[in-house]
Order: C-alpha cells, then sequence, then structure tokens
C-alpha cells in the first residue's frame, strides 16, 4: 500500500524571525569543513581560554566528585561556600562589600545571566540599551524576549566610551535596562571610577537598570574595578562577573551577578523556574579558584603579555592599526582604507593565509571597519599564523 505523504504545517515561533543563528556558530561549522579538508585553520576567533585553572581548583573537583552525597540536585541560589567566595573575591580585589547571602547571585555562565536579568525587568514592547560595538547576545537575547533594542554609540574619537551628550538626549521614558561591557569587548577600552561614576548617576537620574558584564577586568590590567564600588551604585545596578575569562573556566560555566538584596530576589524568582543549580564539586573548586593569590593571575597574564606582541605584529602585518592601551583577552584593530569592507580582508586571510580572525560588523555598525584578534590561542600557533599572513600579504 503507497503511502501517503504528509505535509506538514508547523512553523517555528515568530521569535526567531528576529535573530539569526550566532555567527561564530555559522562560522565554526565553515571552519570545520575546511578542517576536514586538510587545511588546517588556526582559529583567532572566539575567547575560550586555553590554559587551565589552578591546579588546587582541579584537585577539588575530583575530590569533591567523589563525595556520594554531593550528587543531588543543589539550591539555585548556589551554595554558600561559592556565595562567600564572590563576596570576598570582591572585598579582596575589587573593595566592594557584599551579602553573600542577599546580594550575590551565582550564573550557569553570565551569559545565562542575561536572559534572567531581561526576563526579570523588561516587559514585551519595553526599550533596552545596547552599546554598538557590543556583545551580540545583549541584542539577540533582547529580541527574542520581545524587547525593542536601541543601539548608543561607542566609537574611537571617544575612546570606545558612551557619549553621554548623545544620551541625555535620547527619549528614555520606554527604557529599562542600559547594557554595558568594560573592560570593553571587543575594543579593549578600559573601565575608569569617573565613566562609572557617571553611569551611576546616569541611572539614578534616569530611573533605569545599569547592567555592566565585567568579566575581563583580571587579564592585562593592572587595576580591577567595579561599577559596585561607587557609592549607592547596588541602587541602581546589577554586576556581572565570570570564571570563564578570569579563571580559565569558560567550560566549566560558572559566573554571577551582584546587586542590591530586592533585585537578586526578582531574579532568583526567575532562574529558579529554569534551571536546578550547578553540580556541588564544580561550585566548590570554583570557591576555591576564587582564593587565588595575585601571583596566580600575574603568571596568567604572562602568558596573555606575549601572546598580545604576537597579535599586535599579525595586526601590523595586515596593515591594521590598534591602540596599544587596550586590555583583555583580545586585540582590535582599524583595517587600511584600502579595503572596501572588513571581510575583503578577514576572506582573504581565512582562505588564503587559513587564519580565522573576526570581523568586527557582528559587534555592529561601528565595527565596520575593525577586526578583532584573540589570545586564546598558544604561541607556537600565533607565530604560525602571523607567518602565513606574512606570506599572503608580502605576495599581493
Amino acid at each position: 500500500m503507497k503511502k501517503e505523504n504528509q505535509i506538514y504545517k508547523i512553523r517555528p515561533a515568530d521569535r526567531l524571525a528576529t535573530v539569526s543563528e550566532y555567527y561564530f556558530s555559522q562560522k565554526l561549522k565553515e571552519i570545520a569543513q575546511m578542517n576536514s579538508e586538510g587545511k588546517e585553520i588556526i582559529s583567532l576567533g572566539i575567547g575560550s581560554p586555553d590554559m587551565p585553572p589552578s591546579n588546587k581548583t582541579i584537585e577539588t573537583l575530583c575530590t569533591s566528585a567523589h563525595d556520594p552525597n554531593g550528587h543531588g540536585y543543589q539550591p539555585c541560589i548556589g551554595i554558600p561556600e561559592l556565595r562567600n567566595g564572590f563576596a570576598n573575591w570582591y572585598k579582596k580585589w575589587y573593595n566592594v562589600d557584599l551579602d553573600p547571602a542577599s546580594e550575590i547571585q551565582p550564573l550557569i555562565g553570565s551569559k545565562e545571566g542575561i536572559l534572567h536579568v531581561t526576563l526579570a525587568f523588561v516587559n514585551p514592547g519595553d526599550q533596552v540599551l545596547v552599546p554598538n560595538p557590543g556583545y551580540p547576545t545583549y541584542t539577540s537575547l533582547s529580541k527574542i524576549l520581545g524587547a525593542e533594542v536601541v543601539n548608543y554609540n561607542l566609537n574611537e574619537k571617544q575612546s570606545w566610551m558612551p557619549n553621554f551628550d548623545e544620551l541625555e538626549k535620547m527619549d528614555m521614558s520606554k527604557v529599562k535596562l542600559m547594557w554595558t561591557n568594560y573592560p570593553n569587548m571587543p575594543t579593549g577600552a578600559n573601565a575608569t571610577p569617573e565613566l562609572y561614576e557617571h553611569l551611576v548617576d546616569f541611572a539614578r537620574r534616569k530611573n533605569i537598570i545599569i547592567v555592566n558584564d565585567n568579566p575581563y577586568s583580571f587579564i592585562l590590567n593592572n587595576k580591577p574595578i567595579s561599577i559596585l564600588s561607587v557609592p549607592d551604585a547596588k541602587k541602581y545596578c546589577i554586576e556581572f562577573n565570570s570564571m570563564s575569562k578570569s579563571h580559565n573556566m569558560p567550560g566549566w560555566r560558572i559566573g554571577m551577578l551582584a546587586s542590591n538584596a530586592q533585585f537578586v530576589k526578582w531574579i532568583l524568582k526567575v532562574k529558579s523556574n529554569i534551571d536546578s543549580g550547578m553540580f556541588r564539586a564544580l561550585q566548590l573548586a570554583a570557591a576555591k579558584s576564587l582564593e587565588a593569590d595575585k601571583d596566580w593571575y600575574e603568571n596568567n597574564n604572562k602568558n596573555y603579555a606575549n601572546r598580545r606582541y604576537i597579535a599586535g605584529d599579525i595586526m601590523k602585518a595586515m596593515g591594521c592599526t590598534y591602540d596599544e592601551n587596550q586590555v583583555g583577552m583580545f586585540l582590535w584593530g582599524k583595517i587600511p582604507d584600502t579595503y572596501h569592507n572588513v571581510e575583503d580582508l578577514t576572506e582573504k586571510i581565512l582562505h588564503k593565509a587559513r587564519v580565522f580572525i573576526t570581523p568586527g560588523f557582528i559587534f555592529g555598525s561601528n565595527g565596520n571597519r575593525y577586526v578583532r584578534i584573540s589570545l586564546c590561542c598558544k604561541d607556537d600557533k600565533l607565530a604560525e599564523a602571523l607567518k602565513r599572513i606574512n606570506l599572503v600579504m608580502n605576495n599581493n
């Protein structure tokens, strides 16, 4: 008997029409295909630290995983050891006092926190301020959840800082959140106390919440600072932090947010309906990692400093210019005027030199003339990338 053809009319949710597949998800599939063809692509794209966390962190994970009583569901608020660890870490390095019981919320990575915070504070149709250029997830998750994204400009002339003259002229009546990210990704602009003071004052006067994403403050940065160090900042601000970058733990998916107790309580209301907490051994290991001393961070940064030097040579080989004062785990550079658009350069480098470098347009229109190099690549691979790029550029 011949089976009838079925025509299915199932359609995805309308919200999917507002976003595309994440750029790196798409590009890494292309790179995987090129690698399968034997092209051996060197990826300088994603900021995924390739160095391990401290030995004590790994030992704590292994030991704790053997505890027969440690494999059950854990509280969504995180275990006391981890909350206390984050509170001590903030006091030691940022001189910020946080109540571990009520002002800290551990997260399964800060990317998760973007979802929770948006759900907790933003109704469909409300506006959120997103930096241009900025982390694409601020935009994509806001759109998925029905918020209206309003970009605010960052540009090189203003050292990639918010233009408060422009912001003061904008209609803030529908704005609920303003996303900030310092030290900045992708541009490497560092935070200053004056910037944070201005942001807190702006939030107070405009009755909005500043959400500062702060995962890069320990990378090639002599003085980590937090927006929560500004007096009364907790009333108006939420800060994310992540162990992915600062402690070489990207795959562990451990982050946190800090704010006033009421904000944390509202966010927990969302989070507790979405996940069931992190594995206890991971949390204990993360708490141990937070005890790292100054020498550990300095040794980690020695590796990044070496890589940064080679990345600078790669920028010069491509004819790009960059600010020497950048911090964080990327190098952001402006492409030469001879290229019509950034992909004329990045695609040439990918297909001829077999090196993947991120085009700046994925971070917003103000990144159209820029490229970003990740420092999460071993020195020998960076040196090989430089060699390949020099060959391509010198033969053109």
